[in-house]
């Protein structure tokens, strides 16, 4: 793969998203769509297993994009059955930003009793205490993957049948995991007792089922929403159509990744029964009673400060203007020949309407502020085109914390808000306010009108407030001080 954009490491990024799907004719196709609308989630790789009577097990595994890698016919044809998974994916545990095909899930594994294939979205927390421990008892990895774990787990139990083995690996595993996986008859999903990341089950035609990250991948399939995985729970679903549920582990009050309706989840999908979208725009209400300022246009950081930028404008009355555009045809990575083509950075992606922009008060709405590179270079493209002020406003609390759960932060000394005020980053930025909606704020626009409780909260919200439901013990043995306790 070719370097990351610049635009591209100044944001958050999910670690992957997971398909699965069992009951209809032509599996790998449904799954590549599904990945398809997942791209957002996981854009360095991409895996597929199925499984067919006549062929047995079935795998393609490709660097780079699922529209490139998985259309052809030549390689569709490689992936016969009606059951199978997989997976999209960004490194953050092993080599980051350095996928080698060998890290590429789904992993697949054969036991006494059968083959089975697994894809995984989240972070172990305790993945190095589990690899050392399974190494020196014999077992052989073949990849740098924290998910490669639960295969080898797996191998280990004696439970009689795959999801018994599964259960029993799942409990020793500690962090945030939602999982996918398959044997010749039978697709698996399982989420974590705290259920930070996703997971929704959805109904192809009369026998058919899918599980997906997402309800935007259900829908590019034509499938019919029918719920999210409840946290803590696993189901099994048979070439019948049978959907049995269980729930194998301790239960525990959810923590959801809060991060999902800021960012990560497509504006198109429904967490919680709330419309993302929705949400979003409610974030941009709540951002606009708590940070006011007089100005003459709203716009949006493309493309995911948009539903925050209508909602900013919508409460505050201030007009909103795309005054920002994004070239929708390039891709996340680009060829750089030149010295002078990477000086472009962020110009290569967005690029001012000066028309707009020149002689107004502008505010920026964006979704979040990481290492602020990004943030200073369009803050300087705007001023360039002739902007009287800016003004940024964030649909974030300040990121402070790395998260251990899925998502590839900076170390906590590169955050810009682990190391600086509110007032210290909007010098830094070089803009005339900076403003982030509350922790509180926040929650409300989620849905939780007394804002967060300090005791309680409902989400995980770690990467702003340093507060881990799962302690990262892999990283608190290599030096990470947890959050001082108030």
């Amino acid at each position: 793969m070719p370097p990351a954009h610049p635009f591209d490491d100044d944001k958050l990024k999910e670690e992957c998203g997971i398909f699965g799907a069992i009951g209809v004719a032509d599996a790998a196709s449904f799954i590549a769509l599904g990945l398809h609308a997942l791209q957002h989630r996981g854009q360095e790789a991409g895996g597929i297993v199925t499984h067919d009577p006549e062929t047995g097990f079935n795998q393609a595994r490709r660097m780079g994009y699922v529209r490139d890698n998985f259309t052809s016919a030549e390689v569709m044809q490689l992936l016969p059955g009606t059951i199978g998974i997989g997976h999209v994916r960004y490194s953050t545990a092993g080599n980051k930003g350095q996928t080698a095909i060998r890290d590429v899930q789904p992993f697949f594994g054969e036991f006494s009793m059968g083959g089975a294939a697994i894809a995984h979205n989240g972070n172990i927390t305790n993945a190095d205490a589990l690899r050392r421990e399974l190494v020196e008892r014999g077992s052989i990895f073949q990849s740098s993957s924290d998910s490669e774990c639960i295969i080898h787990l797996m191998a280990r139990s004696m439970g009689r049948s795959i999801p018994d083995r599964m259960e029993e690996a799942l409990r020793k595993v500690e962090g945030a995991f939602s999982v996918v996986a398959m044997t010749r008859t039978k697709l698996m999903g399982v989420r974590d007792p705290l259920g930070v990341r996703p997971l929704v089950l959805g109904k192809v035609g009369e026998k058919g089922w899918a599980l997906a990250s997402e309800t935007c991948a259900l829908d590019i399939i034509g499938a019919e929403f029918v719920r999210e995985i409840e946290p803590g729970e696993m189901v099994v679903i048979n070439t019948e159509g049978k959907v049995e549920s269980n729930f194998p582990f301790r239960p525990q009050k959810s923590r959801f990744c809060i991060f999902e309706h800021v960012y990560f989840s497509r504006p198109d999908s429904i967490l919680g029964g709330r419309s993302v979208y929705e949400t979003r725009e409610n974030i941009g209400r709540e951002l606009a009673k708590e940070a006011p300022v007089e100005a003459d246009l709203v716009c949006p950081v493309p493309d995911s400060g948009t539903p925050a930028a209508i909602g900013y404008s919508l409460q505050s009355g201030i007009p909103y203007a795309m005054g920002i555009i994004r070239n929708q045809y390039m891709g996340r990575t680009f060829i750089e020949p030149t010295e002078q083509i990477r000086n472009m950075g962020v110009r290569l992606k967005l690029n001012v309407n000066r028309a707009l922009i020149k002689g107004k008060r502008v505010i920026l709405v964006d979704d979040s502020v990481v290492r602020g590179t990004t943030s200073r270079k369009i803050k300087e493209m705007i001023l360039d085109a002739g902007a009287a002020e800016v003004h940024f406003r964030i649909a974030s609390p300040p990121t402070a914390w790395p998260c251990f759960y899925g998502v590839d932060t900076p170390q906590r000394e590169k955050l810009l808000a682990a190391t600086m005020s509110e007032e210290e980053m909007c010098k830094h930025l070089g803009v005339d306010s900076l403003r982030f909606i509350s922790l509180d704020g926040l929650y409300r626009a989620v849905g939780e009108a007394g804002g967060r409780d300090p005791k309680a909260p409902a989400y995980c919200d770690a990467c702003f407030s340093g507060e881990y439901p799962v302690a990262p013990s892999d990283m608190i043995e290599k030096g990470f001080e947890l959050k001082a306790a108030e």
